[in-house]
């Protein structure tokens, strides 16, 4: 048994066991959020069923992080009963560390500054908005810069949808404004972003299990993201990005996509 109990099977009873170990005085400094489909779940209350109706399995726990807290994320994954892997931290540890869950063949990933896959998410000084996940605008954005979107991707993101609204701050919202500033200045990352929103409206029938009424609340805070997106005034970066088009490739291939 390490410090703060067993490792558990269940995938949101590990994740409380991580966040209250979290909480404790000698760790209260760290800032360790969560990423990924637990994310989603801990921001989602009153929605998070959506998951388990549409069939949406976990399976992996990651977090984002500071590369300040490296010593003592090691030490709290070690007091958890997990594993480093002396590889992964040699050859990445400014940009990230691995640990494995020798019970259930699990792992956790830590992911420093930023999430670099088909486009790069830059969390640096926006951690300390949220106390237990990554600030929702950061959540929506790891699910729409995947360029070959998948299920589990599309019911997470309609479940943040159908919780938060979108606005102009961070408070239990969508923070669509930033999000629009971000992608002002990337083209590549803008025509994915806006690819993808347009897919989860299209795909919002085919849930057979949603109600009317979360149809149309969800496709009312896609076009507000939408307009917000649209009606943001494009960089001269992103304009020159943007003459050139599809003729050059806008994405980053990404053989294994974090582990959603």
């Amino acid at each position: 048994m390490g410090k703060y109990g067993d490792i558990q099977e269940d995938f949101y009873t590990e994740r409380s066991r991580i966040l209250d170990a979290l909480a404790q005085p000698e760790n209260q400094h760290m800032i360790l959020r969560l990423i990924g489909a637990l994310a989603f779940r801990t921001h989602c209350p009153t929605y998070g069923y959506i998951q388990d109706d549409l069939g949406r399995k976990f399976t992996d726990i990651d977090f984002a992080s500071y590369p300040r807290f490296f010593k003592d994320i090691s030490r709290l994954m070690a007091e958890l009963g997990y594993e480093e892997d002396k590889a992964v931290t040699q050859l990445f540890s400014e940009s990230r560390l691995l640990f494995h869950d020798p019970v259930y063949g699990r792992h956790i990933d830590i992911f420093f500054n930023k999430l670099d896959f088909c486009h790069v998410i830059d969390f640096t000084g926006r951690l300390e908005q949220e106390a237990l996940t990554l600030p929702l605008a950061e959540l929506l954005l790891e699910k729409m810069q995947i360029v070959q979107i998948n299920e589990k991707d599309l019911i997470d993101t309609i479940m943040l949808l159908r919780e938060h609204e979108v606005g102009d701050h961070d408070q239990e919202t969508i923070n669509g404004a930033l999000i629009a500033q971000i992608l002002a200045n990337d083209w590549g990352f803008w025509r994915t972003v806006t690819a993808n929103l347009k897919l989860v409206d299209e795909e919002l029938d085919r849930y057979q299990r949603l109600t009317a009424e979360d149809r149309r609340i969800v496709r009312q805070r896609i076009r507000s993201l939408e307009e917000m997106i649209e009606n943001e005034p494009k960089t001269r970066k992103w304009k020159l990005r943007a003459a050139v088009g599809e003729r050059i490739k806008w994405y980053k291939d990404v053989e294994e996509l974090m582990h959603r």
